[in-house]
């Protein structure tokens, strides 16, 4: 990527590919792989968000990250009041199934769409209108009648998707001087956002006996960012822009498949954990609240794992080992959740005294701590493994595309488990066998090499027995 701060041609300078080992600019290892631009093939390129002073860029830069924090409550409120849903209503579990499934599935279906929409329209106003729908989608959910819910929660799933895909190019366009910080604080509102839905929707059920309005109450936070968001969109002028070809095709790639692969087994177990983990507590005998305050923490915990993963990551010569550990600790920490012992006794007559030690919690963590780093690692993958920022925003859409479509697979096979067998012990198995294959996928992704020169990297290796190094690394380590 280009570093903007410095480039005389101003921030939507077209990226030319690095030469092989040349260094990156500067603020390339830190910068969130999230944040890349989806329009940046795009002629002319997007301007900024029009503001009028330095006080407006600091408001711009809490909107965004406001808006981060509507953008998984849909996914993990729900989970928190399933079982009074069910005993209710009597849902069945194939309507589980779709509530839990189909947003995720809409996630990868509608992540193309964006970029066709923010160029006919501008993407601060297609953000308004995503805004607009997910308020919308959310208070229909939030009715409680059975068609209501599922199409609220369609309709919100396709907003998600628009907003997830177009918001992380305003961070990069707006905040090119300090895409460490805003990065950090965007990926941050997102994880906050689940573990919100997560810690807060049940009590809100405690506190007023009613599901329909702990899930009603979450088109608050979404409906006063329309109000807050609306006066930024209309303000904005905007020019009808083509798009150019850049570069070989990331689908071809053989190295980009395995980053995919790899990007589709952790999205399996990562929507899982919103959309099962409270309700596997639930089943194991853990109260609402405290099932939803764990799965809060271990929201919180995938946090700190995705900060300090990318981080070691790019330190490293490859990415095969860190990448194999993740996805067997997420993968160890979900079925420990699910079939683990939940506590164990410590002391006895002996010692005079006894107590026990609630291990649920050691594997949830566990669970946080891994799937944070593996989902933020996947995405590393796309710097690591490409040469420009054109090749990575490519490879960013195939992952988001076909990662969260097919990852949309997961949390339907747990219903379906369940369904079957009415326990989810197979669902634990299962989630041993995806992190198997995503340590497999992670190991091979992991190698020191990039998207689309696969051939050149085997003849280097033939010919000379080296493959040369990432520049981010070498920058990393260098004194």
């Amino acid at each position: 990527m280009t570093d903007h701060s410095t480039d005389a041609s101003g921030p939507h300078a077209r990226s030319a590919p690095r030469p092989a080992g040349s260094p990156p600019p500067e603020h390339h290892a830190f910068v969130d792989p999230e944040i890349l631009d989806p329009e940046i093939d795009e002629v002319p390129a997007a301007d900024p968000t029009l503001i009028a002073s330095a006080r407006g860029l600091f408001v711009l830069g809490l909107l965004l990250v406001l808006i981060g924090l509507n953008l998984r409550t849909l996914f993990s409120s729900f989970a928190a009041v399933l079982t009074e849903i069910r005993a209710d209503t009597g849902m069945s579990v194939l309507v589980v199934t779709l509530l839990t499934s189909v947003p995720v599935l809409l996630l990868g279906l509608f992540a193309p769409v964006a970029p066709l929409l923010a160029r006919r329209f501008g993407a601060e106003r297609v953000i308004l209108g995503a805004m607009v729908l997910l308020t919308l989608g959310l208070a229909t959910r939030g009715l409680g009648l059975l068609p209501a819910m599922l199409i609220g929660t369609a309709v919100s799933g396709a907003s998600i998707a628009i907003v997830n895909v177009l918001l992380p190019g305003l961070v990069k366009r707006n905040f090119h001087h300090r895409l460490g910080l805003m990065s950090g604080l965007y990926t941050m509102s997102i994880c906050a956002s689940a573990a919100l839905g997560a810690g807060l929707t049940h009590p809100l059920f405690d506190a007023t006996g009613s599901w329909q309005f702990a899930l009603l109450a979450w088109t608050i936070p979404a409906g006063a960012m329309v109000l807050l968001w609306t006066p930024i969109a209309v303000r904005q002028k905007h020019v009808r822009r083509a798009t150019v070809a850049d570069g070989p095709s990331v689908w071809k790639s053989s190295t980009a498949w395995q980053i995919t692969i790899f990007m589709v087994l952790q999205a399996m177990m990562s929507f899982s954990v919103f959309a099962w983990l409270a309700p596997i507590l639930r089943e194991r005998g853990i109260d609402g609240g405290t099932a939803g305050l764990i799965v809060s923490v271990s929201i919180v915990l995938q946090m700190a794992g995705s900060l300090a993963a990318p981080a070691l990551a790019v330190r490293m010569p490859d990415q095969r080992v860190i990448n194999l550990v993740l996805a067997l600790m997420a993968s160890g920490g979900f079925a420990l959740s699910i079939f683990g012992p939940l506590s164990i006794e410590v002391g006895g007559a002996g010692s005079g005294s006894a107590g026990s030690v609630q291990l649920i919690w050691v594997w949830t963590g566990l669970l946080g701590l891994g799937q944070g780093g593996l989902t933020a690692v996947a995405l590393t993958m796309i710097i690591l493994r490409t040469r420009d920022a054109h090749a990575a925003a490519h490879l960013s859409g195939m992952m988001q595309g076909v990662g969260y479509g097919l990852g949309s697979s997961g949390t339907l096979l747990v219903g379906q488990l369940h369904a079957v067998t009415g326990t989810f012990t197979a669902a634990g198995v299962m989630f041993l066998v995806i992190g198997v294959l995503a340590a497999f996928f992670g190991y091979r992704a992991g190698r020191d090499r990039f998207v689309g020169e696969e051939h050149t990297v085997e003849e280097h290796t033939v010919e000379e027995n080296t493959v040369e190094e990432h520049p981010v690394r070498k920058a990393k380590r260098a004194p």
